[in-house]
């Protein structure tokens, strides 16, 4: 591992980025343009004491970045593929494949739109609804995505398979998001061609689910680009708001953002979901504060 090569290629990265651009306020005491380190580690999700040893570069560190390390700090230092892929190779980790993955690069492009959606709910997401990256506000209003991989990091094949994913919707409006599912996942294959992944979960999720293949069997496709939900909340009751989605060139990742009419019940909800934040809302439990600042990545 070239660790001084990997130092000097952080710092290099880190100089370049605007506050302004993560979503990070100016400061009046900013003696140089780039993100500071502890803002850095911030965003990346990483301790200040371990960012700093990366950049440092010395061997007698021990430091030994991850896969998902290095993940985190492309999406925060916004690097294209080149340069993630570069990143990858100096730390002799074996380079993500730029198609789908867990490892998917968020594109910077719905990143930087991200960090400028502070005060409504919003995520990344990958076309089979795989959360890659959130802001609190999503997290206080859908719940925290489970850090799984394989098919079960998928909200929809959760939906097929996973009674309690349905608990986010009114049951009166879950026929309705099935169809709505099949049909946008109809679009990602005929988009994806012959895809693996698409293909076995599509044969997994008709095994598993007769409601699934039944409505798999009536090829309806759309693509999923704007929505009206009421969302299940457990302190504000029905939310109902208008879901956005926001394609990439390749329609691969989406930025969903949930949003209502000024002056509507689901803006005044929205305004108290900000305050409560991601309280701990559980039963005879008393509230506390999730301390996880701006945005989070689901790893």
């Amino acid at each position: 591992m070239d660790l001084p090569e990997l130092g000097a290629f952080l710092r290099t990265r880190r100089d370049r980025i605007r506050t302004t651009e993560v979503g990070l306020p100016l400061g009046p005491r900013r003696r140089v343009p780039g993100l500071r380190r502890e803002e850095v580690a911030q965003l990346a999700g990483l301790s200040v004491d371990y960012y700093t040893e990366l950049e440092r570069g010395s061997a007698k560190s021990g430091v030994q970045p991850s896969a998902q390390t290095l993940a985190a700090l492309a999406r925060a230092l916004r690097l294209d593929g080149d340069e993630r892929d570069h990143l990858f190779r100096l730390a002799e980790r074996p380079v993500p494949p730029s198609a789908h993955g867990p490892s998917t690069h968020v594109e910077p492009a719905l990143l930087g739109l991200l960090d400028r959606l502070s005060d409504t709910p919003a995520r990344v997401i990958t076309d089979l609804h795989e959360t890659l990256v959130e802001n609190d506000l999503a997290r206080a209003l859908l719940g925290p995505s489970p850090a799984r991989r394989g098919p079960a990091a998928s909200f929809v094949y959760r939906w097929f398979t996973d009674p309690q994913a349905r608990e986010l919707y009114p049951p009166e409006d879950r026929p309705r998001h099935s169809r709505v599912f099949v049909a946008d996942l109809r679009a990602v294959a005929a988009r994806r061609g012959r895809d693996r992944e698409v293909a076995r979960m599509v044969a997994e999720l008709g095994r598993r689910s007769p409601e699934f293949a039944e409505l798999w069997a009536t090829h309806d496709v759309a693509v999923r680009r704007m929505d009206r939900k009421r969302i299940v909340h457990p302190a504000l009751g029905v939310v109902g708001l208008d879901c956005y989605n926001l394609l990439s060139e390749d329609g691969r990742q989406r930025l969903l953002w949930f949003t209502a009419p000024p002056g509507s019940p689901g803006a005044r909800q929205l305004e108290l979901l900000s305050v409560l934040g991601t309280q701990d809302l559980s039963p005879g439990e008393t509230p506390t504060e999730t301390p996880v600042p701006g945005r989070s990545v689901t790893r």
